[in-house]
């Protein structure tokens, strides 16, 4: 299964059928799900010259335009259908939904269809986002509910709790400035082009970011320095136009001269301002630390340098509480002292995020939370693995974390994952090893795991790998749902 052509294949389905001009009316999630697989031209070629949300209050008459609706089936979307289809705007109204209705909506619709404007009613299960190719989320506003012990098992925390920031591409920007349904908001970091205020990032429609999403942050750099070049050589051969012919060569080329214009200002417009961002936090240092930290030992080297970073006024709160929680994870057994220690100095150092956060994640994620061998230190194999490492040494320092996720699929290519670690239901578990993989992680994927999912599939195992969770995270994201969960337990103790 590629997840991209599954989504636009649901799409084109419920576009092509029906012929003549239409609406596309969508809720504030299939809204994400058509965005990042369908562009607005795209649209326009299927005849959908208005694109509405279900909530809309617009009463204005089209009954010259079809409405093909793709919604979830909510109890709030069938009453704001409910209410749409009983005082008809459009001409033909053409229904379908991204997962199983009740038979009580069919029968609220029904009832109110007096004029019989459903012209049909379908399920069409297109309901994830498809970032790429072997990548989905489910883009859950509530994320922070599965970090609590009531809801989810603790041991799904396990695959995103040692986020670190990475020297990769998509990683990189969703981590320092964000990515929603593959779109970077811009309008935040200074005089940009209005064209330029929010971009696309997407595999499917920039080659660019096809060939580079996965490289560290120096190679992009020089790949879009080349980039630069290549455009300017082409630049210089338009200026020298001098006969009719070079005139209508130039208005041919025109279309693609100006989208190659708007794709290097918007690739050298990010990294500038993420070169901005890694000086300013002191990044370069603080990520060395971090990939120290999730990958070597060393505790007493580990507690002098997060000390220093603590007493850095030039590092932000939120990079000096993640150093400390990357070692609260990793030390929290061997040096109780030293991490009471650290907790303390980032409590009078930060003002935003209290230590207690700390104790919580350990709480929800610690050490005897978690399933698997996250750091490599308690199966013999992996610290095999991890000394012989160490003797070779990395490529790059920056890049040397691997997600626990590797070394999950790599067990499910030679048929070894253990049962007791993850638990099968029913009787269909076959020993071997299997050809298509879908791994959701509850609790929110990271770019870095969709990374290792995209070398995986690239290294020909035999075994193809998609990799979805209920939302894509980053380090505000993760903090932010894991403040939320510490409230509500918090609210949840003082109410019993």
């Amino acid at each position: 299964m590629v997840l991209i052509s599954a989504a636009r294949d649901y799409i084109a389905r419920m576009l092509q059928d029906i012929s003549g001009m239409k609406v596309l009316i969508l809720d504030s999630q299939t809204v994400s799900i058509v965005s990042v697989v369908y562009s607005q031209s795209e649209l326009l070629q299927k005849e959908v010259f208005l694109v509405e949300l279900v909530d809309s209050t617009s009463k204005e008459s089209m009954s010259h335009l079809k409405a093909v609706y793709f919604l979830r089936p909510t109890s709030e979307n069938i009453q704001h259908l409910r209410r749409q289809i009983a005082t008809p705007r459009f001409g033909e109204y053409h229904l379908f939904f991204s997962n199983i209705m009740k038979e009580t909506q069919i029968h609220i619709l029904a009832d109110s269809d007096e004029q019989e404007v459903v012209q049909q009613v379908q399920e069409f299960y297109a309901d994830f986002s498809a970032l790429d190719p072997h990548h989905f989320t489910l883009n859950y506003p509530s994320n922070h509910i599965y970090m609590l012990p009531a809801v989810v098992d603790h041991s799904s925390l396990q695959t995103f709790t040692d986020r670190v920031i990475d020297g990769i591409s998509a990683a990189m920007v969703h981590e320092l400035i964000g990515i929603q349904d593959n779109k970077v908001d811009l309008r935040n970091i200074g005089k940009i082009p209005k064209d330029q205020q929010e971009v696309v990032l997407s595999s499917e429609q920039d080659a660019f970011f096809k060939a580079n999403m996965y490289e560290n942050f120096g190679d992009l750099g020089m790949n879009i320095k080349k980039m630069v070049d290549d455009f300017q050589q082409i630049a210089r051969s338009n200026q020298n136009i001098q006969t009719i012919e070079d005139m209508a060569k130039f208005v041919d080329n025109y279309p693609e001269y100006r989208k190659k214009h708007g794709n290097v200002s918007k690739h050298v417009t990010m990294v500038t301002e993420l070169s901005k961002i890694v000086e300013e936090r002191k990044l370069m240092l603080v990520s060395q630390t971090e990939q120290e930290l999730a990958c070597s030992g060393g505790q007493v080297a580990a507690v002098e340098a997060i000390l220093n970073f603590l007493n850095n006024e030039s590092i932000s709160d939120i990079d000096r509480l993640r150093l400390v929680m990357l070692y609260a994870l990793r030390y929290e057994k061997e040096s109780p002292v030293q991490l009471m220690q650290l907790c303390n100095k980032l409590a009078s150092k930060s003002a935003k995020y209290k230590s207690g956060l700390v104790q919580f994640l350990l709480k929800q994620a610690g050490v005897d939370k978690r399933t698997g061998d996250l750091y490599g230190n308690r199966d013999l194999l992996n610290i095999a693995r991890n000394m012989a490492r160490g003797i070779k040494g990395v490529e790059n320092v920056y890049t040397q974390h691997q997600p626990l996720l590797f070394q999950t699929m790599e067990s499910i290519t030679k048929g070894r994952l253990r049962d007791v670690d993850y638990p099968f239901v029913g009787n269909h578990f076959q020993q071997g090893r299997p050809q298509e993989v879908v791994i959701f992680i509850v609790g929110g994927t990271t770019y870095e795991e969709a990374r290792a999912v995209a070398l995986q599939n690239a290294s020909n195992s035999g075994t193809r790998f998609i990799l979805g969770g209920s939302a894509v995270l980053n380090s505000k994201r993760f903090l932010k749902d894991l403040e939320e969960a510490q409230r509500i337990t918090k609210s949840n103790v003082h109410a019993v």
